[in-house]
């Protein structure tokens, strides 16, 4: 039973502390918020003091203070300014192996891709010489047709002799009038 008018005890003084301080609160309203303008007047007064001296000193590596500046204020210049270029040719270098890096991958990729199509080259010709071996005309005038124009790539292999007339130009334009 003890224990229990403890605890009401203390709970009841707690009450009380916490309606003291509460109540003092109330009271020092205006003295809070006059705190809390002194402080962000001071932070402002900071902050314009900060920015004043970053457009001094944003001059200054520019070049717009220094006939004010003695000797070694000069040298200290000089000395941020070669950190600066250094940092600067270091980044270029990075990039630049970068570069170099990604251009010797697609170098290779390229070099991958031509050899892929130089081997397709030689089998569509091999097929050609079976199919003129066989000696259909019908069939060897189609496989040359499909020689000369490539539908994957556009690309035309034999320049010399290029056909006035490819019917999947006709089956192209048939199909885009069909899609209006």
């Amino acid at each position: 039973m003890s224990s229990v008018k403890r605890n009401n005890c203390s709970s009841v003084k707690e009450t009380i502390e916490r309606y003291k301080k509460a109540n003092s609160d109330t009271s020092n309203a205006s003295t809070v918020a006059e705190i809390n303008a002194q402080h962000y007047q001071q932070e402002a007064a900071k902050l314009k003091q900060q920015i004043t001296n970053l457009q001094n000193s944003n001059r200054t590596l520019v070049g717009d203070n220094i006939t004010t500046m003695n000797h070694r204020e000069l040298k200290q210049l000089e000395g941020r300014l070669d950190k600066g270029l250094g940092k600067i040719r270091a980044r270029k270098n990075e990039l630049l192996c970068a570069e170099i890096e990604y251009m010797q991958r697609r170098e290779t990729e390229l070099q991958n891709d031509n050899m892929y199509l130089k081997s397709k080259v030689a089998e569509s010709e091999r097929g050609l010489q079976t199919v003129n071996m066989m000696g259909s005309a019908s069939t060897s005038e189609y496989v040359q047709n499909m020689i000369h124009y490539d539908p994957r790539n556009f690309l035309q292999f034999n320049i010399m002799h290029q056909p006035q007339y490819y019917p999947e130009q006709e089956d192209r334009k048939a199909f885009m009038s069909d899609e209006r």
